[in-house]
Parts: C-alpha cells; structure tokens; sequence
C-alpha cells in the first residue's frame, strides 16, 4: 500500500511540476478573444507580423532612415529617440524613424522560435517592405541594443551606421574576463542573479521561476526602485507620458515578450560581439555604444572592456548618467548627430 501511495505521489508532483512549468499560450493579436490590432503591420517570411509606428519626415522626404529598437518590457511607443528629438532637429537633417513591437510585445505576433538572428532578419524585412533603401540606421536601447549586435553580424551589409543605448550585456559572453564578470555579476541584487542564472542555464524553468510566490522575484521584472540611479529617478515623471500604453506591452503574455527576451538575451549565443570585425572599415559609416557610468542595470566596466576589444567603436561615457540615458536632456540631439553627421556634442 505505501508503495502504491508514493508511486501516486510522484506521478502527481510530476505532473504538476509539468503543468507548473509549462506557460500559458499567448493571447495573440487579432486572434478570437485577443487584443485589437490597432497598428499598421507588414507580414513577415514565415506568416508572423511585425507591428511599426511611423516618426519624423515621411519616407519621401526622408535623407535619413533610422529603424529604432526598444528594451525590456517595452514598445514601439517607446521610441526615445523620436519623443526627444526636437522638430527642427528632425525637419533640418530629414529624418525618418520607425519603431516596431519586436515579437510578443504590443501587437507584433510571438515568435517561440526567435534567435538573435531571426531579430536581425525581422528588421530587414521591415525596412524592405517600408521601402527604406539598401541601406539604413539601426539604433536600440538597452535590450534593443542586444539586437543592434546582431544586426552588426548578421546584416552588416544594410547598414549605413549603428548606435547601441545603455546595451544589455550577457555575463556569459566567452570574450570577458571571468574575474570581471564575476565582480559585475554579483553587484546585481540577488534575485536577479538567480533571474539570469534560470534564464541561461535552465531556460524551460524560466515562466514557473518568473511567477513563482516562493523565491523573490526579478527586481527588473517587478521595475523595483533599487534598480534605478539617481539621475534615472529624476527622469521618471518626462517618461509619463510613454507609459500610457504600458498595459499593451504585455498584452499578448509575459513569456513570449519578458521571459522570451530574457531567454533569448541571456542565453548561450552562436556569436561572441567581442569577434565582430569593423562593419565600415573604410569610414562609410560608424557604431557608437552610450553609456552611463552610474547605470546600475549595465555595468560600465564592462562596456568599456568591450570599446577596449573593438576600437572601431565611438564609446561614449556619461558622467553621473544612469540607465535611462537617452532621456537626459540634450542626449538625444547628441546621439543622433553624432551617428549622422559624426559631430562631436558637448553637453551642457
């Protein structure tokens, strides 16, 4: 009788922790019973679609297209550069942005097979099917900036130039030191050690950990103050405005947008970006990484390890900036000359 009792036991602690594990299929966009599609949408090569949201001059006028990519938890509302740049910035030098849910967020379809390639190929579907050109900007912020790198390896050849935000980095990227990422690894809070540690080493558990009620959640997940510099606390209430659409960022589920990033960012990558070689080794374009030196989520010392392994990078170091660099007044003007015209803007 006792074995019989265990035997039922473990099959049922089995098939809870099946259940447990297992995420909720995604409430897709357009689907009976799913979100609205509110946005204009292009269709991609497998059936997917990728919503956008237009910015600046049209295309028509356009002498400058720049294809924008947003960070963790967010959408393509969250376009800093368009909502910072000023009209007279953006009508002088003509420029054109876009912005697009990358997959899971927003209205963009969940994509359970994306890689980092399969990012780099989505947006160079988008600006063909926009009519962008052979050749266009990319520019992403924070785990956007993950996917500029990878546009850098897999689409170099599209690219007139590059700029990456506050880029999230990957601890396990085989190019650091393990005694630096060892240090910058561990001035995270602990329960977003344990996060990154789900996500790379056992990325099946990554929905159950994530919902769990046991352990501490992510502090980026749950957006805890901690996780916050000074200068990005000042900047929260200029963010406002942009949180208007935050219950659509989400919208469709949080393991194909958060869970999947983290997975996908955390992951053990095919490419190391310390390997990559100059994209415009003749000067015909540029790649510039900003970044804070009081940014709490990256660690700075080892965005500069990565401008000291790729000298072909313009790093640009802020003093007293945080995460939410691109908000600081002036800095979008700063970034975007400096990747269009190559100028040199000094900060007042």
């Amino acid at each position: 009788m006792i074995r019989e009792i265990t035997v039922i036991l473990l099959i049922g602690f089995v098939a809870w922790a099946y259940q447990a594990t297992r995420p909720p299929p995604p409430n897709v966009c357009g689907s009976p019973g799913g979100p609205a599609i509110t946005a204009p949408r292009i269709k991609l090569r497998d059936g997917r679609h990728l919503a956008y949201k237009e910015h600046g001059v049209s295309k028509e006028l356009a002498k400058y297209n720049i294809i924008f990519v947003h960070g963790f938890g967010s959408s393509r509302h969250d376009a800093a550069i368009a909502a910072n740049l000023s009209p007279e910035v953006v009508d002088e030098l003509g420029i054109y942005i876009v912005s697009f849910d990358r997959p899971g967020y927003g209205e963009s379809d969940p994509d359970p097979k994306r890689t980092r390639k399969s990012l780099a190929l989505d947006i160079e579907e988008l600006a063909d099917q926009l009519g962008l050109g052979s050749k266009f900007y990319v520019v992403g912020f924070s785990m956007g900036g993950q996917v500029v790198w990878s546009c850098l390896k897999y689409i170099s050849h599209r690219l007139t130039g590059a700029a990456l935000i506050a880029p999230v980095i990957n601890y396990w990227w085989p190019g650091f030191p393990a005694n630096l990422t060892k240090e910058a690894y561990y001035v995270q809070l602990p329960q977003d050690q344990w996060a990154l540690r789900v996500a790379h080493y056992a990325p099946w558990l990554a929905y159950w950990w994530n919902t769990q009620k046991l352990f501490p959640p992510s502090a980026v997940v749950a957006r805890r103050p901690e996780i916050f510099s000074a200068q990005d606390v000042q900047l929260m209430p200029k963010l406002a405005v942009r949180q208007i659409n935050r219950a659509q960022v989400i919208q469709q589920g949080v393991h194909e947008s958060l869970f999947r990033d983290m997975m996908i960012g955390f992951g053990t990558w095919e490419f190391d970006p310390m390997d990559l070689e100059n994209p415009f080794p003749n000067g015909e374009g540029s790649v510039h990484l900003w970044q804070g030196d009081e940014d709490r989520l990256v660690p700075v010392i080892l965005q500069r390890f990565i401008s000291k392994k790729l000298p072909w990078i313009h790093y640009h170091e802020i003093p007293g900036s945080g995460h939410l660099i691109a908000d600081a007044d002036g800095m979008t003007e700063a970034i975007i000359k400096a990747l269009l015209l190559g100028e040199k803007v000094t900060l007042s």
